[in-house]
């Protein structure tokens, strides 16, 4: 049963059950949340260590607290993230990545650094681009 729904939600794919671009399949959403702003940001943060919120929101600079919240959701969901919320007064809640997310993590961390790396040529093509619009 589990396969008939991957082929009907996800299409057909020659090396994979799943297929990020069908848009029914559930690979999809978890792209979504590795890839999007705060969820990037936030894998990045935790690839350093166990983070309790506070901490990874002001690591995660800009980041206010309900989308962080969110994120924190959903890519727990995933199973990307682990939450320990620990029975104290005040209440103590850990976050640290999954075996899972710390391999997301890596692959992401190396895009991230590469990007630092080219931001002088991203940053020479922006302009030439806007210069050549505003002739």
């Amino acid at each position: 049963m589990e396969s008939a729904v991957r082929n009907t939600e996800c299409g057909e794919s020659q090396d994979f059950a799943y297929n990020v671009f069908a848009r029914n399949c559930p690979s999809r959403g978890t792209l979504e949340h590795v890839t999007g702003r705060w969820g990037a940001l936030t894998l990045g943060a935790l690839h350093e260590g166990t983070l309790r919120f506070n901490e990874l929101r002001r690591r995660v600079d800009g980041v206010s607290e309900k989308m962080l919240s969110q994120t924190l959701q959903a890519l727990e969901r995933d199973g990307l993230v682990h939450r320990d919320a620990q029975p104290t007064n005040p209440p103590r809640v850990d976050y640290t990545l999954t075996p899972l997310g710390r391999e997301v993590a890596e692959r992401l961390l190396t895009l991230i650094h590469f990007m630092e790396g080219r931001m002088d040529d991203v940053l020479e093509s922006r302009t030439r681009y806007d210069e050549t619009r505003q002739a």
